[in-house]
């Protein structure tokens, strides 16, 4: 749906259920390699070659910040609203960069994440806690 627009476009690519491929995504923990694009936007590797999928073929002016994308073998994710042409399957309502924080940046070149599938109840529900300040992300550092 409106999470993970092209969701339906990479599960067909790959010839898999849009499940098998939330399930290979979730599935195991993804390396940060750099920040980069926009400010604290992770580009992450370790995707499965399984869900690989091209970039679209014209980009969209508007990306929703939290989208979560995949563009040939790697995935990231749109801190801000922005342009971008990658292939949107999921969205987190965690905030991957906010400015007015002590630290900004969610992530560092070097960690890893793992994505956690959430239906959209779930989403506003942590959404909610996350705008209210009431929520901190689990990291190891």
């Amino acid at each position: 749906g409106a999470y993970g627009p092209d969701l339906a476009h990479v599960a067909e690519h790959n010839g898999l259920g849009m499940e098998e491929v939330i399930g290979i995504h979730t599935a195991k923990p993804y390396l940060v390699y750099m920040l980069g694009f926009t400010p604290g936007f992770p580009y992450l590797g370790g995707m499965s070659e399984r869900i690989a999928t091209p970039r679209l073929a014209q980009p969209r002016v508007a990306i929703p910040a939290g989208s979560v994308g995949i563009a040939g073998s790697q995935t990231g994710i749109y801190p801000i609203e922005s342009p971008g042409g990658w292939q949107l399957i999921g969205r987190t309502p965690l905030r991957v960069f906010n400015p007015q924080a002590a630290n900004p940046f969610l992530f560092a070149a070097g960690d890893y994440l793992r994505f956690v599938a959430i239906d959209a109840c779930s989403f506003q529900s942590i959404q909610r806690d996350v705008d209210q300040g009431l929520y901190t992300p689990r990291t190891s550092r």
